[in-house]
């Protein structure tokens, strides 16, 4: 029986992290291009794609526990508390390595080097958000707050 509850620990936490990282880059690919076309700098790039990876990531958990008819106020907490720690984790580690590789923010969206760098920091920021997503849900945490209001 603990076997099975630990594969079904692993399992939510991946099912939780996945949900992160799909907010995550639909907010940072928003962002890259929002700030891309409109000629910003590397600071307000980062700023308003980890603004948008933040939001996305909020209202994918947002969406399915408001269509259980709690008030948005309360569907709110719920999001911010299942999705919190995992978006900054992942933000923080994935733009830590864009970061850290040359040339990757001045890359341009038709650039090999910007996609490459964005896929492999999630990649990487992958593995961190999950061990803390699976650390919280065993908790009864994060995004266990969430899990009931996801059917």
């Amino acid at each position: 029986m603990h076997g099975h509850a630990e594969q079904d620990l692993n399992r939510a936490a991946f099912s939780a992290t996945t949900h992160c990282l799909t907010g995550c880059a639909i907010g940072e690919i928003l962002g890259m291009v929002i700030s891309t076309a409109a000629g910003w700098g590397n600071l307000p790039s980062i700023v308003v794609s980890v603004v948008l990876a933040f939001f996305f990531g909020y209202l994918l958990t947002l969406w399915p526990v408001l269509r259980t008819g709690l008030s948005l106020r309360q569907a709110t907490g719920i999001a911010l508390a299942a999705d919190t720690v995992s978006i900054a984790i992942m933000e923080l580690v994935d733009n830590g390595f864009v970061l850290l590789v040359p040339g990757a923010l001045a890359a341009g969206l038709g650039d090999a080097k910007f996609w490459w760098s964005i896929i492999l920091g999630f990649a990487i920021a992958f593995g961190p958000a999950w061990a803390v997503n699976r650390w919280l849900i065993a908790r009864g945490k994060g995004h266990a707050v969430a899990h009931e209001y996801h059917h």
